[in-house]
């Protein structure tokens, strides 16, 4: 999918369409002024250009995004393209949101991704401080070199931690399938824990749909059961209908880091 300026307003509306932001125009480029910091744009930290600026801003950032391709260095164009989006401020809310996930998109974009595996939310989170200070020094005095320096060790930083992730993934899934190889586990059950692997969460119903060779409802209850009488997975609901049984120790991997700092 190309990124474009359509695009990313999609993403937008679909990000913002329930809960917080959902009333301040989802997929839309705002129609009003807005600021960062303070009561009202006089008192504010940083007030990000007039609405009706937005448009030209928003193209002159996507012709940047698509220039020179094979000749920048998508790593350096995404951290440029970054801070020319939070500068720009183009939504009435959910530009951090986006913003993080431009880099990850312009990445795939760029072919140097061939999945969004690289989220820099947790490191940005990590180093709040001294990531809003560092936008807001290049716009008052383009310490761009001081910005790089950051964007590229937090890409270092969260690359080697995708990495140890994925490893300890793998680890948790081949000790599982040792688990259920000495229990005698059904074929049924193989799959369903290998279904687990692609969706950690998932009800009988849901996990019948995704088999082409779908065996009866009760299998695949069964096949949950097991699975939850080994510790694998854990039943959510505490119910007798509509159960949603979660792999555990795979969310918890995949979890950690993001409780509220």
């Amino acid at each position: 999918m190309t990124l474009s300026l359509r695009l990313i307003r999609e993403i937008h509306g679909v990000l913002l369409a329930k809960g917080r932001g959902s009333d301040k125009q989802p997929g839309e480029f705002r129609t009003s002024q807005n600021w960062i910091g303070g009561t009202r744009p006089g008192k504010a930290r940083y007030v990000p250009p007039p609405a009706d600026q937005v448009i030209e801003c928003m193209g002159a950032l996507e012709k940047f995004l698509h220039a020179d391709a094979g000749h920048t260095s998508p790593l350096l164009k995404a951290a440029l393209g970054h801070v020319q989006f939070e500068t720009i401020h183009p939504f009435l809310d959910g530009n951090g949101r986006i913003g993080r996930l431009l880099i990850t998109f312009l990445l795939c974009h760029e072919g140097v991704l061939q999945q969004p595996l690289l989220y820099l939310s947790l490191h940005l989170k990590q180093h709040r401080k001294e990531y809003y200070d560092l936008l807001q020094r290049v716009r008052t005095e383009g310490v761009w070199e001081e910005w790089l320096e950051f964007f590229f060790d937090g890409v270092a930083t969260t690359a080697d931690q995708s990495a140890d992730t994925a490893r300890r993934i793998l680890r948790l899934f081949q000790k599982n399938a040792q688990k259920l190889s000495a229990a005698g586990a059904s074929a049924s059950v193989l799959r369903v824990h290998g279904l687990l692997q692609r969706q950690p969460m998932l009800t009988v119903k849901r996990a019948l749909s995704l088999m082409d060779d779908a065996p009866t409802f009760a299998t695949v209850n069964s096949a949950f059961g097991k699975l939850a009488s080994l510790g694998i997975v854990e039943e959510m609901t505490g119910g007798l209908r509509y159960r949603v049984f979660a792999y555990k120790d795979y969310l918890a991997i995949l979890s950690e880091g993001t409780e509220p700092v």
